[in-house]
């Protein structure tokens, strides 16, 4: 069995970064997805064009609102990619961690870049502009919240705390629907073990999924109480389709493994095959919220695949952290 040992994040809608020292695993970077051919024409203005890009320390999988990037938050700002070619945001180079999508802006927490005058470590930050440019919110100077989840279409947040500050008292997860101006904390019972990774509906903010060391919760009521839904070890990463109706879901039990489950209905989970070496796992999950179909997922050791059939086929478009 593996061990883990929780470095904390999100999803996507964002979901957590876990080390495996079993595997010597370590948190690595990631990035997106390859634009439909159809898209192709489409043109990005808020990119500077570089190369080589490589990709270092995962922190976070999003799509751009409009569909047409990927955004990789790692060491050193973001990496985005789109119409099949890697650049680098033209804002901040920070150190962005626990970033995470909704349709109206991005959140995030982290470090500043060096030499930059910010505080450190961020709180709770937030962009209107795709991550040119941020807002302080919440907890400047207290807290980095690496395991972080939005609701894509609410806006509410949720964060994994692991030491108290000014808001918040004790140890867990919390919730805000107002930017951190307020947070409450969940009671989260039933819920067994430490948290890998959060996940918020897009529609409904009172469910939440919790990937943990022994399988996947879920809870329909804000946090308070939590069902587990799938029994498997090691559930690093999950994310709830855009439309609402399923929820993807990482986990490593003797190999990687990427599966679905409806949240209505049969609640069998359905796996789907995925062209991920034995000694490697699923650490993010996104989906493009254009184009429902198409999936993009984020390897520990820094492979990413990008799939537009829902996972019927994937197109590696990066290995190891070199950028294809």
């Amino acid at each position: 069995m593996i061990d883990s040992k929780t470095t904390v994040t999100q999803g996507v809608i964002a979901v957590s970064i876990v080390a495996f020292s079993a595997l010597g695993w370590q948190p690595l970077a990631i990035a997106g997805t390859a634009v439909m051919a159809s898209n192709e024409a489409r043109v990005s203005t808020n990119v500077k064009a570089e190369a080589p890009i490589e990709l270092m320390h995962i922190h976070g999988l999003s799509y751009s609102a409009d569909g047409k990037q990927i955004l990789i938050p790692s060491h050193n700002g973001i990496a985005v990619y789109a119409q099949g070619r890697w650049s680098t945001m033209a804002g901040p180079k920070h150190d962005y961690m626990g970033f995470s999508a909704t349709r109206d802006a991005l959140y995030s927490s982290g470090h500043p870049a060096p030499g930059s005058d910010a505080v450190n470590p961020f709180g709770l930050i937030k962009s209107n502009d795709g991550g040119k440019t941020w807002e302080k919110l919440s907890l400047e100077g207290e807290s980095d919240f690496h395991t972080l989840a939005t609701s894509y279409g609410t806006n509410a947040i949720y964060v994994f705390n692991h030491q108290a500050n000014s808001r918040m008292k004790a140890i867990g997860i919390y919730f805000t629907e107002s930017d951190g101006m307020t947070w409450n904390r969940i009671a989260a019972n039933g819920l067994k073990t430490k948290v890998n990774s959060l996940a918020a509906h897009p529609n409904d903010a009172k469910i939440l999924a919790v990937g943990a060391g022994d399988g996947l919760y879920l809870s329909r009521d804000g946090g308070n109480h939590f069902e587990q839904i799938i029994d498997r070890k090691q559930v690093l990463a999950q994310w709830f389709d855009l439309d609402g109706k399923r929820l993807w879901f990482s986990n490593y039990a003797g190999g990687p493994a990427l599966s679905l489950i409806r949240l209505t209905g049969d609640a069998r989970a359905e796996q789907i095959q995925i062209p991920i070496d034995a000694d490697d796992a699923i650490a993010y999950i996104a989906q493009n919220p254009i184009w429902l179909k198409e999936l993009a997922i984020a390897t520990f050791k820094r492979s990413v695949y990008v799939s537009h059939d829902q996972g019927a086929t994937w197109t590696q478009i990066a290995k190891a952290g070199a950028t294809l």
